[in-house]
């Protein structure tokens, strides 16, 4: 049960439309927008899930796998990021996720198809060829796909879901896990068939025959076709003369191979061409005296010079014909920033793609970006924008949260905002100026006292009174602590959940599935539910609640709970209705009532004319109940995650909070961000 611990003066899935039943626009309050997502828009406002690996074609558009989501990206010569195939992301990711965590997962499947109609399963390498056709090693399906200028999908070679080593045509081929593909001039396709620790090569008629290495047999040998031996196999590239040249990012649990760049002969001869078997580092030189860390993307260029992009060092490496190794860009710093030569920095790159005028694109995998490298060394960000972790208090932008969760505006329009992984609760000021209003950042603990002094455990929601007096449900202490405007920390109450506090002072929490108030002068009352989990409506304690994430107190005292899937109403006599969803089943419907579909709400507003506003968190959306009950989405899409700022619909991340300040524009947390929405 909730106990007093001191007294207080305390005030299935659907799409929904793709487009916003209002207008009005997202703009940036504090905090930083970048992160992994799936965004098709221009430049650094796409986002990305996992690039993986990268293609440009003769027109000097780029293609990029979007391993996490299944999904192709294409980027345009202007610019703009469309989904070539693969089908959107849906809302599938369940439990307390953290900032950075993506809340969509695409569905995989082996489809042919256009489009989105397509399906794929962890597609890695890819390649274009002359005509603009993409290849793509679909590594979990065991099959190589070919997708058309107009986004046609179909199987080229090997049969999905078939996994083997088996030469032959078409679907009677086999492949295990391929990694790479490369495409020379004549149209012949090359790959590095990982599981197998093979090179195949494909005739255009899709003929599939093994040019170097013996299926399932690992070594570092070189040799001549089946005497020759590979470890753990991963991008591959084809030159002008038909010379294939496959890099070994290195097995953990195989010391003796990997971290070396090998040439094959259209012949079949197999050498090492740079690096040494098993010694893994970060040294220019010639040949075996050049040292790599995990290598995984490669490309050549006209004049047979090589780029590779050194995963472990998070560098980008260039080998010329006779094997002197260089480094490009980056190295061994694991970060996000735009320079020139190792000024640069890269996080765990992959893929990597050469355009006819020497410029190199890179797949910046754990950075969810897209780099361009120019022929001197310059590096840019082309799309995609990284996340920026980290805490530092600052104005707007310069700002950076641990995880911003729970928000709440008092009627000046100042934002409190709980800072989930920084231990913190922030205040940032209406022209986006943040501070630190308690606690100190990366110490967590249990103390009262002022500001820095006090001591919170990763702490939830907030919520604030007439008199500016905060209340933050501090969820590890299972506590609701009080902060004076000073920033005098107290603690209110133990045993207790998600808090809401009134214009009044009292103080509304969910504690062990009942919701109970907290007079100003620490009386407890039950106000709806009882001890057990369950779902049903009713008053007082025939009422009951399964899962009460959040929740809203309004001026006549109704009270308003996110328990579940479903959007509860309470009123000041403890009569309990459910108002849209359905707490046991979650998805992405609007709708009347019961028809609607949530997934894990994580926050409520309720505005004068009693509009509930819902921070939707796992379909990354702004949805609006109407006092009848009537569900809409208002900011967010269908499929998309990561934050667009501008005109509504817009886009956001995993939206934990929301608020309504003066004038009644949302404030919400989403991703690393405090984000105002203005409806129009």
């Amino acid at each position: 049960m909730l106990t007093a611990c001191g007294g207080g003066n305390g005030n299935s899935t659907e799409p929904t439309p793709e487009t916003s039943p209002v207008s009005g626009t997202i703009s940036l309050l504090a905090g930083h927008i970048g992160g992994s997502g799936n965004v098709n828009a221009p430049g650094n406002a796409a986002r990305f899930g996992r690039p993986a690996n990268i293609a440009v074609d003769t027109a000097g558009n780029l293609y990029v796998t979007d391993e996490s989501l299944n999904t192709i990206r294409k980027i345009a010569l202007d610019g703009n990021v469309t989904t070539l195939a693969g089908a959107a992301p849906i809302p599938r990711v369940f439990g307390d996720l953290g900032r950075g965590s993506a809340s969509f997962i695409s569905p995989a499947g082996s489809a042919d198809g256009t489009g989105t109609a397509a399906r794929f399963n962890g597609p890695a390498g890819m390649a274009a060829d002359v005509a603009g056709n993409i290849y793509v090693a679909d590594s979990a399906n065991h099959i190589i796909r070919k997708i058309t200028p107009a986004g046609v999908v179909t199987t080229f070679a090997g049969a999905a879901g078939v996994s083997g080593s088996a030469d032959g045509q078409g679907a009677a081929a086999q492949f295990l896990a391929p990694n790479g593909v490369a495409v020379d001039g004549a149209g012949n396709l090359y790959v590095s068939d990982f599981g197998n620790a093979t090179i195949r090569k494909i005739t255009p008629e899709g003929v599939v025959t093994t040019l170097a290495g013996t299926a399932e047999v690992r070594g570092t040998a070189d040799g001549t076709g089946t005497t020759a031996s590979f470890g753990a196999l991963s991008g591959i590239a084809v030159d002008s003369m038909s010379n294939v040249y496959v890099t070994e990012s290195g097995e953990t649990y195989r010391l003796d191979s990997g971290h070396t760049v090998r040439k094959i002969t259209p012949a079949g001869v197999v050498t090492t061409l740079a690096g040494t078997a098993s010694m893994r580092g970060f040294t220019d030189g010639e040949g075996a005296a050049a040292r790599f860390n995990a290598p995984r993307g490669i490309a050549v260029d006209s004049a047979g010079n090589l780029y590779v992009g050194d995963t472990g060092n998070s560098a980008i490496r260039k080998i010329t014909p006779a094997g002197v190794v260089t480094t490009l860009a980056g190295g061994q710093t694991w970060s996000s920033s735009d320079g020139i030569g190792k000024a640069a920095s890269f996080r765990y790159p992959r893929g990597v793609a050469v355009d006819g005028a020497g410029n190199v694109y890179v797949a910046d995998t754990d950075n969810s970006t897209i780099r361009k490298i120019t022929p001197a060394g310059a590096v840019t960000t082309l799309a995609g924008m990284s996340s920026a972790t980290g805490y530092s208090d600052g104005a707007g932008d310069a700002a950076r949260f641990g995880w911003p969760r729970g928000i709440s505006v008092d009627g000046s329009g100042s934002v409190y905002v709980t800072d989930y992984l920084s231990h913190t609760v922030r205040k940032i000021a209406a022209d986006g100026a943040v501070s630190t209003l308690a606690g100190n950042a990366g110490s967590s603990g249990f103390a009262d006292g002022a500001g820095a002094s006090a001591r919170f455990d990763y702490p939830a929601s907030v919520s604030v009174d007439g008199s500016s007096n905060i209340y933050v449900h501090d969820s590890v202490n299972n506590a609701i602590r009080k902060i004076t405007p000073s920033g005098v920390v107290t603690t209110m109450a133990g045993d207790a959940g998600p808090v809401a506090a009134d214009d009044t002072g009292n103080i509304y929490v969910a504690s062990n599935y009942a919701i109970r108030k907290v007079t100003p002068g620490g009386a407890v009352t039950t106000l709806a539910g009882s001890s057990g989990p369950g779902v049903a409506d009713g008053t007082g304690t025939a009422a009951h609640f399964s899962n009460p994430r959040a929740i809203f107190a309004d001026g006549a005292g109704n009270v308003y709970v996110a328990d579940g899937n479903a959007i509860r109403k309470i009123t000041a006599a403890g009569v309990v209705t459910t108002i849209a969803g359905s707490v046991y089943v979650d998805g992405f419907v609007d709708g009347d009532g019961t028809a609607a579909r949530f997934s894990e709400p994580g926050g409520l507003a309720v505005d004068d004319m009693g509009n509930i506003y819902v921070a939707d968190r796992l379909n990354s959306a702004i949805r609006k109940v109407t006092p009848s009950g009537v569900v809409t989405t208002i900011v967010g899409r269908a499929g998309s995650e990561g934050i667009l700022l501008g005109d509504l619909p817009g886009s956001l991340t995993t939206p934990s909070g929301i608020a309504i300040g003066p004038n009644g524009v949302l404030h919400v947390t989403s991703g690393g961000a405090v984000l105002k929405i203005r409806l129009q």
